[in-house]
């Protein structure tokens, strides 16, 4: 019987105000429609968009990855790329890039080595076609590196503008981490991509009627297991509007 080799990618984008920006990222991705885009989450405030699409995974244990699942995401990358321009990029979210994070989640019978070997394959193929330098995390790095470890090395958790903003790539002549592909120096147009895989990981905006970002984030570290709360959960502090908080 043969088994079912599904997995699910979720990449996040930092664009969700420009609507023409997002109809080339998503025609691009209608080129592979056996990796189609189930789910769209668009925040304006963030100014960041995310889609999760599932396909079948790269079987290929060697060289480029060649299933529809990575073909389709490196296309809605290039076309990200092409109309994102992350130097006038801002909103309240962190990102690293104008694509800020791609993560692949074994599903059905596929291994989480599987999915690693996936995002492996989608990380080379990226960083030396589109130029980009690529970096990895969880069960695709070779030492099983924490995404949270990878941004911190970044200042992803700092923002470089006022009201809790973050605006444009934060300047520096050299990369605190060495790229696992693609260039060692950084447009500015583009940012850095980082990707990774995981077993499944759920995410939640829960808004909070308040304009004390401290308060907020005092809460956000005791509930995550940062800061003694539970040892799975990660939790950052946002601002939303003008009297929400996330």
């Amino acid at each position: 019987m043969l088994k079912t080799i599904l997995g699910c990618c979720k990449v996040y984008i930092s664009e969700s105000r420009n609507k023409s920006a997002l109809e080339s990222i998503e025609k691009a991705a209608k080129f592979f429609p056996l990796a189609p885009i189930i789910n769209k989450f668009e925040d304006v405030a963030y100014n960041r968009v995310g889609y999760t699409l599932v396909s079948e995974l790269d079987s290929v244990s060697s060289g480029k990855s060649s299933c529809d699942l990575t073909n389709a995401v490196l296309a809605m990358v290039k076309a990200a790329f092409d109309n994102v321009d992350f130097e006038v990029h801002s909103g309240t979210h962190p990102r690293l890039g104008v694509v800020d994070h791609i993560c692949f989640h074994p599903l059905v019978d596929a291994s989480l080595d599987q999915a690693a070997r996936t995002a492996r394959c989608l990380a080379s193929d990226m960083g030396s076609s589109l130029e980009v330098p690529t970096f990895l995390y969880g069960a695709a790095h070779e030492e099983g590196m924490k995404l949270d470890s990878v941004r911190s090395a970044f200042g992803y958790f700092k923002p470089n503008s006022s009201e809790n903003q973050w605006i444009g790539m934060q300047r520096s002549d050299t990369l605190p981490l060495k790229p696992y592909s693609g260039p060692s120096q950084v447009i500015p147009t583009k940012g850095v991509v980082v990707i990774g895989a995981t077993r499944w990981v759920d995410n939640y905006n829960v808004p909070l009627l308040s304009s004390d970002i401290s308060a907020v984030r005092r809460i956000a570290k005791r509930i995550s297991g940062r800061g003694g709360g539970l040892a799975s959960v990660q939790a950052m502090a946002l601002t939303h509007g003008e009297v929400s908080l996330k």
